[in-house]
């Protein structure tokens, strides 16, 4: 099992309330699979993806990723987790405004410390799964929103990442670019990449091979 969520509990205090935003959520996942997690906004799966992403902590529960207990885990090997086995696709797509397509992708690379060669190779390899090997050269500007949210992609996937964890990934896309993009995760998926996608869009989310739906913090498979 690549991913396990064993009886997940994430309480916020608000002034004087706690809010009780995910209850006993139980979720696994295995190496290979495309699911996408559904739910209409304040549902919680915003909290839930951050706990996947190792970006914040559960208040009770157990969460293993590719067999390490992550609430055990120092804040240095929270970074190393999300440098080399997470790789973060957002709605807003986080480019370097002044870098090359190329460059932005190279970024996760500089982090991990690959030689300037690897990092030009793997990230021109990354950029041509994308479909995007003529615009290597571009900057954000000069990129359609489809375009830019594959450079996204590329630089999600250039460091080889265990896990694809995408975040409304179409929230900012006309429907032919969407459409585009989820043609895209089915390709990579049908390669071996592990995709995990938070979606408030049915059609979206019929897109992946299985579906979870979160409403009020409480996790349900539909079958």
């Amino acid at each position: 099992m690549m991913l396990e969520l064993r009886n997940i509990y994430k309480d916020y205090i608000q002034g004087r309330e706690k809010v009780h935003v995910l209850k006993n959520v139980n979720f696994q996942m295995s190496e290979g699979e495309y699911v996408a997690i559904m739910g209409p906004s304040g549902s919680g799966k915003s909290t839930l993806m951050n706990i996947i992403g190792c970006l914040d902590k559960t208040t009770s529960g157990q969460f293993i990723l590719d067999g390490k207990d992550i609430s055990k885990c120092s804040e240095n090997e929270l970074s190393e987790i999300r440098l080399h086995k997470i790789g973060f696709v957002f709605q807003s797509f986080h480019l370097l405004p002044r870098q090359t397509a190329l460059a932005n992708v190279e970024m996760p690379l500089n982090y991990a410390k690959v030689s300037k060669k690897d990092r030009r190779e793997r990230a021109f390899y990354a950029l041509e799964r994308v479909g995007l090997a003529d615009r290597i050269n571009h900057r954000p500007n000069q990129l359609s929103g489809g375009q830019m949210q594959r450079v996204a992609i590329a630089r999600a996937i250039v460091n080889r990442p265990k896990l694809l964890l995408a975040d409304e990934p179409t929230g900012a896309l006309d429907s032919k670019s969407g459409a585009a993009i989820m043609d895209l995760f089915q390709s990579l998926n049908r390669e071996g990449v592990s995709v995990l996608m938070i979606t408030h869009d049915a059609e979206i989310a019929h897109h992946a091979r299985r579906i979870v739906t979160i409403r009020d913090g409480i996790l349900q498979e539909r079958r």
